[in-house]
This record gives structure tokens, C-alpha cells and sequence, in this order.
């Protein structure tokens, strides 16, 4: 009796049909997108509660989910693609990006071993080679010299994997036997990525030995008040390991002087981590790449694609000077991962560059992206955003309602109405509740302070100046209802 056993997965025939749907579905969403409110509107537990409360007992048809996604799905989304999307730092994506994710996903590869897919591995070996080059980054970041690049999840990640490295290098691997002693160090400007705090904490090195460093006028790191600190340790019997700078901080895009703290670092044997989170990409852009003069004395340094190199979420960068250090800290070898390729030391094991063991084949999206864009279409689209920035920032200094917190180095603009933090909190609400636009806040000095962020794909000079213009129009609006004012 042959056996007729009923298959309920989805055929080729069916995957090339729902496929082509899912592809027009997201051809339309971009296509809609700007009429869509930019943040969600729903409440707390409303996507929850549209939601059927027991799962589907027999298949359903793909019609149905996709309608389920519009119905449901939608509303609850805040449309980090939208033109209209200027808040945090951007998480853009593009067609390239899209395509490339979808075929990472379609291979299914898990590639945690150089022998688990080889493609997988060299292919971001290359990649990261590429773009030591795109960016104009020191040599030694180069697989062909004692360092190379890994794609993390984030720059949280990339972090944490870069302090591990340095609490080991610290305490000639100890730390890994035996955990660290209390006496380890480490330093941060009070404008660095909370990602660093939570590494400290994550690392056993614990945040009462983080050190926040002071920082300047342009809200940068004070050299001079990095090596007080150091000094300070010292003398009272600690151990000085892990320093993070930043190009591009959060809040205001501010960039650490990374010349003086790395000669810092250097001296006292510090492993310096450098975060280029978004900025890191205008360096494809020959004119911007002072803003990371001094980096070729770093141990570590890593960048986000998938804030401004139109590489969807998640791809992070990250390459060590000395990626022996970063193994040492990192490696270990089960008897069921060992394998030939592996023992003839002449290949390389991304999971040894990481904190877990399995990981994607985040390179082919990335490769994806810059053969589409080319470096000139890359340095097109950057050079145009921060060109709308910059025109921005022109609009706000010649306002006599509104304010620089701080001038832009590149696509960030931190401003502020002359009326006090009350009235720019009412102000941002305000904005965001229209669903046109979607802005986030900071502060700086003590002070609240809006950021408009043009980092969108498909952001162009009408998007940023309607957002001007509305931005006038609501504060002339609070103006005229009497909303409260600061003396500041």
C-alpha cells in the first residue's frame, strides 16, 4: 500500500505565486507610504487584541494573512521608511537591501563555521575588505593584515565583543577563567551610546567602574579629562582596559577627538573602541572622512549600514586591528564543531568574532546594496542628505523663533523654540500627533532639544522642507494660544 501521507508545506508553484504577492504588497507600501500616518497611532494592546486568541487549528489561506497584515498589521506600524521619518537616527532600506534579504532568507544558511557555508564566510571577509577601502579606514582593519571585519547585529554587539577583547587582553585571559577581580576600568564620554553601559554590565566589569568623561561645548570628549581619570584609577590600584569613543553621538552628532584620547589610550594601554554608528557612512564621501582623522589608532571600530548605507536592520560592521585578541577572548571549541578546514588554521570562523554560535548571511544584502549603488551612488545620496540638513539648519538660524543647540557636522540638526522646554515638549507632541512627520528630542546642557535627522532612502528636499513649514506653523499656532514660556 504506497504511502499517502498529506504534505501541507507550501510548493514551488505556490511560493512563486505568494512570492510575486508579498513583492507587489511592499512595491505598493512604498508606493502609499507617505499617506500613511509616520508614528502608530494605536493604543497600548490594541494590535493584541484584534488578534484571534487561539491559533488557526487548520491552514489558512495566504489571502487571508496578507489581509490580516493590512488590517492589523499596518496600523501598529511606525513607518521607519517613510520620506517623512525624521526621528533617532534613521533605519533605512532599499529595493537592493529587500532583494538581498530575501535571498539570505531563501538559502537558509546557517553560517557559523567557515565549512557550514563557505560562501557565507568569504563573501564577508571580501565585503569587509571592501569597505575598509570605501571608507578610507586604516589598513589594519584589513583581513590581509593582522586584524579584519565581522557583521554584527548592532553596535551594541560590537561593543561588547570589543570590551571582552580588552578585559582579556587586561588580564592575560584570566578574566574568562576565573572572572574579573573589581579592579577593571572603563571610560565613556557622558554622550556615549547606553549600549556601552550595558556592556560593563554584561561583561562583569560592572557600571560602578564605567567612568563617564566630560565633555565640551560641542558636546564632545575632553582628552584632558580622560587621562585625569585614568590617572586617578591608577593610583588607586585599578586596572585602566577599555576606552569608547564616538563619531556621531546620539543626542547631537557630536565627534570625540579621536587623535588626542587615542595617543591617551596608547600610552597607558588601553584598548580604544571607536563607535561610528550612523556618521560612520558619510566616510564613503572623501570630504567628510576628517571627522575620523586619528582612528588608525583604535583597536576596534565599527559602523551601522543599516542606519545610512540603505541596508535594512540588522548589520552592523565591526573590525578589530588585532582580531587574534578578539578570538583569544571568544573562541571555543566543542569536539561536535571541529572539522578539517577549521584545524588547518587557514580559514576563518565568524562564530569566534561573536557572542553567539549561529549566525546569518547578513553579507549578501550588504553586497547586494553596494553593487547596486556603486560608490557614487552611495556618495550621491549622502552628500544630498546632509546638504537638506545643513539648508535646515540655515532655516532655523534665520529664525527669530528658533534656536541651534549645537551646529551640525552632518544629517543631524538639534534646535529648539527661544520659549523654554515646556513649550518645545507641547511642540514635538504636537508634531507627532499629526501623523506628517515624526521627530524625536534630546538634551543638551540641561536644556530639551528637538532633532530632525534626514537619513530616509527616499527623503528629498520637498519632505524636509514641508516639515519646516509645519514646524513654523505650529509654533506660531502655540504662540497665539498663550502656551506657556521659560525665562531661560
Amino acid at each position: 500500500m504506497s504511502d499517502q501521507r498529506t504534505s501541507f508545506h507550501m510548493t514551488p508553484d505556490q511560493f512563486r505565486k505568494h512570492g510575486r504577492e508579498v513583492v507587489d504588497w511592499i512595491a505598493d507600501y512604498y508606493e502609499r507610504i507617505e499617506s500613511l500616518p509616520v508614528l502608530s497611532r494605536v493604543e497600548p494592546g490594541a494590535i493584541r487584541a484584534a488578534l484571534p486568541a487561539d491559533p488557526p487549528r487548520d491552514p489558512e489561506p495566504f489571502a487571508a494573512v496578507l489581509r490580516d497584515v493590512d488590517s492589523v498589521i499596518v496600523p501598529g506600524i511606525t513607518h521607519w521608511q517613510s520620506p517623512n521619518f525624521f526621528a533617532f537616527f534613521p533605519a533605512n532600506a532599499s529595493g537592493a537591501a529587500i532583494l538581498g534579504e530575501l535571498l539570505a532568507a531563501g538559502l537558509g544558511v546557517q553560517g557559523m563555521l567557515w565549512a557550514t557555508s563557505p560562501a557565507c564566510t568569504e563573501l564577508e571577509t571580501h565585503v569587509l575588505d571592501w569597505l575598509v577601502d570605501m571608507l578610507g579606514l586604516p589598513p589594519a582593519f584589513k583581513s590581509s593584515a593582522a586584524g579584519g571585519g565581522v557583521i554584527e547585529d548592532s553596535a551594541s554587539s560590537a561593543a561588547l565583543c570589543a570590551l571582552l577583547a580588552a578585559r582579556e587582553r587586561a588580564t592575560g585571559l584570566r578574566s574568562n577563567e576565573s572572572g574579573c577581580d573589581g579592579r577593571l576600568v572603563a571610560y565613556a564620554s557622558s554622550q556615549a551610546h547606553s549600549s556601552i553601559e550595558k556592556a560593563v554590565k554584561i561583561a562583569g566589569i560592572g557600571r560602578a567602574n564605567l567612568r563617564l568623561v566630560d565633555v565640551d561645548e560641542a558636546f564632545a570628549m575632553r582628552p584632558e579629562a580622560l587621562a585625569e581619570a585614568i590617572t586617578r584609577d591608577r593610583a588607586a590600584g585599578l586596572v585602566p582596559c577599555f576606552a569608547a569613543a564616538t563619531v556621531g553621538t546620539t543626542s547631537s552628532n557630536a565627534v570625540d577627538p579621536l587623535p588626542e584620547i587615542g595617543r591617551i589610550c596608547r600610552a597607558e594601554g588601553v584598548w580604544l573602541h571607536v563607535d561610528g554608528a550612523m556618521a560612520g557612512t558619510a566616510a564613503v564621501c572623501p570630504e567628510f572622512r576628517h571627522l575620523q582623522a586619528g582612528l588608525e589608532l583604535a583597536d576596534s571600530y565599527c559602523f551601522n549600514p543599516h542606519k545610512w548605507m540603505f541596508t535594512n536592520f540588522d548589520c552592523d560592521c565591526f573590525w578589530v586591528a588585532d582580531r587574534a585578541a578578539l578570538v583569544r577572548a571568544l573562541s571555543i571549541l566543542p569536539e561536535y564543531l571541529k572539522n578539517r578546514a577549521t584545524e588547518s588554521g587557514a580559514v576563518i570562523d565568524y562564530r569566534d568574532w561573536q557572542v553567539p554560535l549561529g549566525r546569518r548571511f547578513r553579507s549578501l544584502k550588504l553586497w547586494f546594496v553596494i553593487r547596486h549603488y556603486g560608490i557614487a551612488g552611495l556618495q550621491h545620496h549622502v552628500r544630498r542628505h546632509v546638504e537638506l540638513a545643513q539648508a535646515f539648519a540655515r532655516w532655523v538660524e534665520a529664525s527669530p523663533r528658533f534656536e541651534l543647540a549645537v551646529r551640525p557636522p552632518l544629517n543631524l540638526v538639534c534646535f529648539r523654540h527661544t520659549a523654554g522646554d515646556a513649550f518645545n515638549r507641547e511642540l514635538l507632541e504636537r508634531l507627532n500627533a499629526s501623523g506628517r512627520l515624526y521627530l524625536t528630542h534630546t538634551t543638551l546642557g540641561g536644556r530639551f532639544v528637538l532633532r530632525l535627522c534626514v537619513g530616509q532612502t527616499n527623503t528629498d528636499e520637498r519632505h524636509v522642507a514641508e516639515a519646516w513649514r509645519m514646524i513654523e506653523a505650529e509654533a506660531a499656532d502655540l504662540e497665539q494660544r498663550g502656551a506657556p514660556r521659560e525665562r531661560e
